[in-house]
């Protein structure tokens, strides 16, 4: 369990970064729309790794080499379902996959950060990445909020959304650092446990503690 809460220097760029933390089906995803609707512009670590899995031409060369060609579908994009299969059950391979594209992640993650602030960029950037904490990225920035619910409502959430079952569902949690591991690690916590609403209250609610420079826990709940 992280011991430490490293983040960056005071850099005086008009940018407050926020790293965004959570199991899968804790509630990251609605929070991240609460905080963009006040203004926040979120940075979605899964959605970089699609761009790389997708358009980066030696990614795609060494996916089709390990997996074959057929790995990509007809639109081009990588059969992440197929993917997943493997490396959940082969930590060799999940290890080759993290090494060939979490670093790329990064780099554009830290690319984009440097675009804005080139651009004269102001204001809160959200860096969404449930492996932020195993990066390092959050030496990255000023302040990591996370998000943290009962498994039993984590594997519901994941049922309907990603259409696991619900044994599927429990055995990709147990793979994934316990909730007490991220909370840990941040500077505000936010307890998910009921209505979509209150959650994105509490997530406004966070962003204000955060900015003040706090370190609390946040009663939220959403269903």
């Amino acid at each position: 369990m992280p011991t430490e809460r490293a983040r960056r220097a005071a850099a005086g760029d008009g940018i407050f970064i926020v790293g965004l933390v959570g199991r899968a089906g804790s509630g990251k995803s609605t929070v991240a729309r609460a905080v963009a609707a006040e203004g926040a512009l979120v940075i979605e670590a899964d959605r970089i790794g699609h761009e790389v899995t997708d358009r980066d031409t030696e990614v795609r060369a060494a996916l089709e080499r390990e997996y074959g060609r057929d790995v990509y579908q007809e639109d081009g994009t990588l059969d992440r379902a197929r993917v997943a299969a493997r490396v959940f059950s082969d930590p060799a391979a999940r290890s080759r996959l993290d090494a060939l594209v979490h670093p790329r992640i990064l780099a554009r993650i830290r690319s984009r950060l440097d675009r804005m602030r080139a651009a004269g960029h102001r204001g809160v950037v959200v860096i969404d990445a449930a492996l932020m904490l195993e990066w390092g990225l959050e030496r990255d920035c000023d302040a990591v909020l996370a998000v943290v619910a009962d498994e039993a409502e984590q594997v519901a959430r994941l049922m309907a959304s990603r259409g696991w079952t619900g044994a599927e569902a429990r055995s990709r949690l147990q793979a994934q650092r316990p909730n007490e591991w991220f909370a840990a690690a941040a500077d505000v916590t936010i307890e998910n446990h009921g209505d979509i609403g209150t959650l994105e209250r509490s997530a406004r609610d966070a962003m204000r503690a955060l900015a003040a420079g706090g370190r609390r826990q946040v009663e939220g709940e959403t269903c």
